[in-house]
């Protein structure tokens, strides 16, 4: 199967290397950057460089190939999805912004080739996650969808380092968040909603953040009393984000917040990701709350060490990418991340990244 893979960044980067070496797909990378495409030359790889925000140039490189898996910063992602249909190509991508979503849904009503944005984390394996567990219920109350990927040794004020995309993680900050309140659906600000918890023996807060949920408040409308997906982080995160983003009122200047990150929160290869959902509601007329948590670690190998974010990011992607190319995903269209089965996921190649990761046996 022939590869287009748009961005040779962190993500990028892994995502080129599993499937190169598992020998079914030819990858081509496109980024603008020569010094970060000669760092994934290898068999199996070709590299070009091309201006992936100029829509004639990115068109031109892909035709001929069969899909495009799209790991570019989220407002480059409906442009990218516009070129893959024109050039008949299917389309993945990792975006978690709501709009460019919805402006995919949309791309994909009658094309002849498939569409399937959010493939990674969160939205994700998460949605996947919490539409397996719903499905074994007679009626849902209650789906709580939590999902971390923190430092694993944090040392500043902020107990943060940088384990991803800078531009996503100001992204989810500041854009409303969509959750179900007595079965309805709501616009719920980012931020708010604080709780705190304890896994594993670690204290924990969670706060609103937009797009982890992905088409979840679709798809189970009139079927649960209450959705909604927070980010984890460590206790005290929430107000030092909301001292700069509200009372500094640096949303309104995402620009200089990015550089400030940038500049004095120090990247890490060294984090831990969390993946914590419950589901509650009626078995045979008894309440009953079923839990799926997880940790998945950083690999520590010196030649090729990768963090957790990027193992969990790249899984899915991959993952996704595999179960399509089996046909066990539909092979035109809009792709919903729920249309996922659990199992199928998990015992995928790629997938296994999360079966190998060690489950959590009791929450406080």
């Amino acid at each position: 199967m022939r590869i287009v893979l748009l961005g040779a960044g962190h993500i990028g980067h892994t995502v080129t290397r599993l499937l190169a070496d598992s020998g079914d797909y030819q990858v081509t990378v496109l980024d603008r950057d020569p010094a970060a495409l000669a760092r994934l030359a290898g068999p199996g790889v070709q590299t070009q460089v091309v201006d992936t925000a100029e829509p004639r140039a990115l068109l031109d490189a892909l035709r001929g190939h069969d899909a495009v898996l799209n790991a570019l910063p989220y407002h480059l992602a409906v442009q990218a999805a516009t070129c893959a249909r024109e050039a008949g190509c299917h389309y993945f991508d990792l975006t978690e912004d709501v709009a460019a979503t919805q402006a995919i849904q949309q791309l994909a009503e009658g094309a002849r080739t498939a569409f399937m944005p959010q493939c990674g984390l969160a939205p994700g394996f998460i949605g996947i996650v919490a539409h397996h567990l719903a499905q074994g219920f007679d009626s849902l109350h209650e789906i709580k969808m939590r999902v971390g990927a923190l430092p694993a040794f944090p040392t500043n004020a902020l107990k943060y380092n940088l384990t991803w995309s800078v531009d996503g993680l100001i992204n989810e900050y500041c854009h409303p968040c969509e959750a179900i309140r007595d079965g309805r659906p709501i616009a719920a600000l980012p931020l708010e909603g604080l709780e705190h918890f304890s896994l594993d023996g670690t204290e924990y807060e969670a706060f609103n953040t937009s797009g982890g949920l992905g088409t979840l408040c679709e798809t189970l409308a009139g079927r649960v009393q209450s959705l909604d997906y927070k980010s984890v982080r460590y206790p005290g995160h929430r107000d030092l984000m909301k001292l700069l983003l509200e009372e500094l009122q640096l949303k309104h200047d995402t620009g200089t917040l990015k550089d400030i990150l940038r500049k004095s929160i120090p990247s890490t290869m060294q984090d831990v990701v969390l993946v914590f959902v419950t589901v509650s509601g009626l078995k045979k007329g008894v309440l009953v709350q079923e839990v799926f948590a997880r940790k998945i670690f950083a690999d520590r190998d010196e030649a090729h060490p990768l963090s957790a974010i990027q193992i969990t990011t790249a899984a899915g992607l991959c993952a996704a990418l595999d179960l399509f190319r089996e046909g066990k995903l539909p092979q035109r269209g809009f792709i919903r991340q729920e249309q996922v089965a659990l199992p199928d996921f998990l015992a995928n190649r790629f997938g296994r990244a999360y079966q190998q990761s060690r489950q959590v046996e009791s929450i406080g």
